[in-house]
């Protein structure tokens, strides 16, 4: 029988304080810096599912695979489409951000050129259904990528200014009812083909909420979720252009910046300190990561523990929709938070 001595509250304490240092010892030693990938993969998305289970998706064929975080083990959850099913030249299927939700245990994913979103249950990798009907343009839009809050699943589109808004029920599955959010407000959309706008997307922890980041301008935005209006959030002289993938925990919003095409500038996450309103944010830190071996180029992350997971997405050796060499490197890469 295990005894406490002083206090309850105290004897509380102490335990939660042994319990975490036992745990961050032994996740150390368990849970692998980095997780190589298979070559070519071509990985953008990635999403924590149950457990330490994460979900990384493919942009060439649309594959996605379960990933152990904890032994570093994967394999693949779903198959990827054959060449010359879609459009051609171009991949067969995409997968870009993905996003899980617990309560269903399906897990949402954006499909890019395509203009569409899938949903899968986790338990059998199965459709849900059939794929969702485009909900851009096929061949116009890029679905890009995906949050779940308690009403709907909202899908940025980088190529024209909207959300796709894809109601669900108390038990997370689709209710049937979808909406097209026009971008409004102060967003200012760089017009253009091919140019990407909205980029990574995220909810309050109430879903009241939800901010984008703005690739090519380098700015983020509080979007209204019902009408599409949009608010810049103040940086002062800070800008994240090339943001792409966003991770909110609390009012600690990280921010995945890669470079632009022509550039090796940027590839860090910036970590910003929101105001209780949302209309501001102050950075505190930049995340990087130093591998001698592989280019460290970033697009997505998420939060498991103490550690920032995030992908090594290599958009300096190949481009979404451009093709891939075969024997490029990819893998996820454990990042501490401070």
């Amino acid at each position: 029988m295990n005894r406490c001595f002083i206090s309850d509250r105290a004897c509380l304490v102490l335990t939660l304080i042994i319990s975490f240092g036992a745990w961050t010892s032994a996740t150390a030693q368990s849970f692998p810096e980095t997780i190589p990938l298979p070559d070519g993969f071509q990985t953008e998305g990635i999403t924590l599912g149950n457990g330490h289970t994460a979900y990384v998706g493919s942009l060439n064929g649309g594959s996605i695979y379960e990933v152990d975080l904890r032994t570093g083990a994967y394999g693949e959850f779903v198959p990827g489409k054959e060449a010359g099913q879609g459009i051609p030249g171009l991949p067969s299927q995409i997968a870009v951000g993905l996003d899980f939700d617990p309560r269903s245990g399906y897990l949402f994913v954006a499909g890019g050129i395509y203009g569409d979103g899938r949903i899968y249950d986790t338990e059998t990798g199965d459709l849900v259904g059939l794929p969702l009907p485009p909900l851009g343009m096929p061949g116009v839009s890029w679905i890009n990528d995906v949050v779940v809050t308690q009403n709907a699943a909202y899908f940025t589109d980088s190529f024209l200014p909207k959300i796709y808004k894809v109601s669900l029920t108390s038990e997370g599955t689709p209710s049937g009812a979808r909406e097209t959010l026009e971008l409004g407000g102060e967003w200012g959309q760089v017009p253009g083909s091919m140019i990407i706008n909205a980029n990574g997307i995220v909810a309050t922890p109430d879903g009241r909420m939800l901010i984008v980041v703005n690739y090519i301008t380098g700015r983020l935005f509080t979007v209204d979720p019902d009408t599409g209006f949009a608010t810049g959030i103040d940086l002062g002289a800070v800008s994240v252009l090339a943001g792409d993938g966003l991770v909110l925990r609390g009012k600690t919003l990280y921010v995945v910046q890669n470079f632009l095409p022509g550039s090796f500038e940027g590839n860090q996450i910036s970590v910003f300190r929101l105001s209780p309103d949302y209309t501001a944010a102050t950075l505190t830190r930049v995340l990087t990561h130093d591998d001698p071996f592989i280019p460290f180029v970033p697009s997505t992350a998420d939060l498991f523990g103490p550690w920032l997971y995030v992908v090594n997405a290599r958009f300096d050796a190949c481009f979404p929709t451009l093709g891939c060499p075969p024997e490029t490197k990819f893998e996820i890469v454990r990042v501490d938070q401070k």
